[in-house]
């Protein structure tokens, strides 16, 4: 098949590059480099920079002829959202209706979207949160990931394109930025090696369901059959809170730094943890990894990639005359 994936050189998009190119399909990377690397691009993907606002979009579309569209391109921070609503509006709905348009204009059979299953959700009222739990999204990126759901939901029922959405939990792994997207573990990680600070935000009893890389790509790969259609949570059903999360990684890491606090971010809730029941009845998906051994795999990753940073020649001072 040719896929398109929107996103693709950011964290998650560029594992699912290169799962998608290791099963022997065409996949073309549509990316505006705003967060996501040009190293993590896989050789044989075909690249095109462009934003998804664009219109050039619709040019693209119409030369490429994609049989399903990956679209994990987005605004993704809450605080972003939450400092700048219209701007999240832009990227998250205006940009993806201009998708989703050129998939409706040129034959698209199926797009699968990357939604969000603590943002969406909001405050729960039971835990874990099943697909059925009460949409209460508390922050702007919360409602444009629920307007992208209805808005696959009309070009379902209006032009037969099929879709599959995947409301991800905290996903965390290899090639996370803790500069450019959000996720508290890369930002954990890259600054205790760096023996910089980290702050929890609030009082860090707040809890969150961290799902592995790895795992959301075997989801995206079982999003390719004719099987998979809907809505799916993804992700462990497991509560951490951010506490524990700075502990391990502080074990893990090496790492003197104390635990440190900064005011509560606005827009983000208390508790979020989903259940994948559905997604393990009908597509056999569970998560392989436990917690420990997946942030064990990502301080292994940003290990490495700091020992390939130069380092720094010492301050010479100049002589006077």
């Amino acid at each position: 098949m040719k896929i398109a994936v929107t996103g693709g050189a950011g964290f998650i998009g560029s594992h699912i590059v290169d799962a998608y190119i290791a099963a022997g399909h065409e996949v073309v990377v549509l990316d505006n480099f705003s967060s996501g690397r040009k190293e993590n691009v896989h050789p044989q993907a075909k690249v095109y920079t462009i934003d998804i606002t664009d219109p050039g979009i619709h040019d693209i579309f119409a030369n490429e002829r994609f049989d399903i569209v990956s679209h994990h391109a987005a605004q993704m921070s809450v605080r972003v959202s939450v400092d700048d609503p219209q701007f999240d509006a832009r990227v998250n709905i205006l940009g993806s209706l201009n998708i989703y348009e050129a998939c409706r204009a040129n034959g698209v059979k199926k797009i699968i979207f990357a939604s969000s299953g603590g943002a969406i959700y909001g405050e729960q009222h039971y835990f874990p949160a099943d697909e059925k739990h009460s949409k209460r999204p508390c922050s702007p990126y919360g409602v444009s990931k629920q307007a992208n759901e209805k808005y696959l939901g009309y070009y379902r029922a209006v032009y037969g394109i099929e879709h599959v959405i995947f409301r991800y939990t905290n996903v965390y792994g290899p090639r996370q930025n803790p500069h450019g997207e959000a996720g508290v573990v890369a930002i954990f990680i890259e600054k205790m090696l760096k023996n910089e600070q980290p702050f929890i935000n609030g009082d860090g009893t707040q809890t969150r369901d961290y799902v592995f890389v790895g795992d959301v790509v075997q989801a995206n790969l079982l999003a390719l059959t004719d099987a998979a259609k809907g809505i799916y949570n993804v992700g462990t059903a497991i509560e951490t809170s951010v506490n524990t999360l700075f502990q391990y990684l502080k074990f893990r890491t090496g790492s003197n730094c104390k635990k440190a606090h900064a005011p509560a971010k606005k827009g983000e809730q208390k508790r979020s943890v989903c259940s994948f029941d559905k997604m393990k009845a009908l597509l056999q998906w569970k998560p392989s990894l436990t917690l420990e051994e997946g942030l064990s795999k990502t301080v292994e990753w940003f290990q490495a990639e700091l020992q390939k940073q130069p380092v720094a020649a010492p301050a010479t001072k100049s002589k006077k005359k």
